[in-house]
């Protein structure tokens, strides 16, 4: 009760509140609840046991604003414990290194790395450092780095490709379990999306016991366009900054292209098959939030289990027959309804975390006006409901 008073005070204050503190809240502190389920203690992909998040952020000069994101599902070697893994393709205008081998296997083998595109090739060498300098991979020879991104070029200056080694093992060394820092740091630090800046977002749904009591979270990298929808209003509209403003007057105001990188996590007992049909649940919270997945935008989804029973040993040969745990189809319905949910909220978050950044050749990414989406949920009565 008291936590519902502080929010319902909050949104009287929003307005003169943020402009003495210059604190960005997240969604919920505006009363933007996607859906019906509840978050975890975190409201996080690190609510989901074991899953670790770091970030390294690259500002330097005028024209450096760039970074790397970590999410590691366990604390161990992930090479010498797989865990289950898909991959859908929302649409492919994207770099996704690694992801045939994860398609094909259904495993995972190393952190997820998320970066800017022309950096996924340093990034990933740098990710193999690190993988082959681990206890244990004396003799390996083979290792699948997953690494995905998004273009920040209008911010950063994207062709000195300035993310490296020391970057990625900062990002590694500093992933932690808990609160995730959002906005514009890591992988998010020189993203847009809507037409203002974006960055980093992440959000969590919790099951019922008698669902199963699973964690579901998700994580999410933006840089893309559309007609921004919160809670179902049209914010995009409202503020003037939209996909084809204007196109009745022969103007194509705003740009829908861009990309979004989304990471899935959860404890349930998912064999590949239906981590496959949850991550393509992920693009319908995506869409509710208004992007079109268009033409020149990268969507990708990587979702992957951590549950205990289903990890694969790099050898197997003393047990080569599987046997594993795996929800029933019928039982899987709960999780797309998290999956959605979470994924729309982590976009939400993305926005409203990001701080205003500055760049290459002066170009600047305005955070979204907190105030005035206040004003507009409040317009359309979805303020605290």
């Amino acid at each position: 009760m008291r936590k519902q008073l502080l929010r319902f005070v909050f949104l009287l204050m929003a307005p003169g509140l943020l402009a003495q503190t210059g604190e960005r809240p997240r969604a919920r502190d505006l009363g933007i609840r996607p859906g019906v389920l509840p978050t975890g203690r975190y409201n996080a992909i690190t609510d989901v046991a074991g899953v670790r998040v770091g970030h390294s952020t690259l500002i330097r000069g005028e024209s450096i604003r760039s970074g790397v994101t970590a999410i590691l599902p366990h604390g161990g070697n992930l090479f010498l414990e797989k865990v289950s893994a898909a991959v859908h393709v929302g649409n492919g205008f994207g770099k996704l290194m690694g992801s045939t081998q994860v398609e094909e296997l259904g495993n995972l083998e190393t952190p997820i790395l998320l970066t800017a595109t022309l950096n996924v090739p340093r990034v990933a060498d740098a990710l193999l450092d690190h993988m082959l300098a681990l206890p244990g991979m004396e003799d390996v020879r083979s290792v699948n780095a997953l690494v995905g991104e998004t273009n920040d070029g209008y911010l950063n200056d994207i062709r000195q490709r300035a993310v490296g080694r020391k970057e990625v093992f900062e990002a590694i060394r500093s992933a932690s379990s808990g609160a995730v820092a959002e906005g514009s740091l890591g992988a998010g630090t020189g993203t847009r999306c809507y037409g203002y800046k974006g960055g980093i977002g992440t959000s969590s749904r919790v099951l019922p016991e008698r669902l199963g009591g699973y964690t579901l979270g998700v994580l999410v990298q933006t840089n893309f366009g559309g007609i921004l929808q919160i809670d179902g209003v049209p914010v995009g509209k409202e503020l003037g900054r939209y996909y084809l403003r204007g196109v009745d007057q022969q103007r194509r105001d705003g740009s829908a292209d861009g990309s979004c990188m989304i990471v899935v996590a959860t404890d349930a007992p998912l064999e590949v098959r239906n981590l496959k049909r949850l991550a393509r649940r992920a693009m319908l919270g995506l869409a509710a939030t208004g992007s079109p997945s268009s033409n020149g935008s990268g969507d990708y989804v990587i979702a992957f289990s951590t549950h205990p029973d289903l990890r694969v040993p790099y050898d197997s040969s003393n047990r080569p027959v599987a046997s594993r745990p795996a929800l029933h189809n019928d039982a899987v319905s709960p999780l797309f309804q998290a999956v959605k949910e979470a994924t729309e909220e982590a976009v939400y978050n993305s926005l409203f975390q990001a701080t205003t950044v500055q760049g290459r050749d002066g170009n600047k990414s305005e955070a979204i006006p907190i105030d005035r989406v206040v004003e507009i949920l409040k317009k359309y009565g979805r303020q605290g409901k």
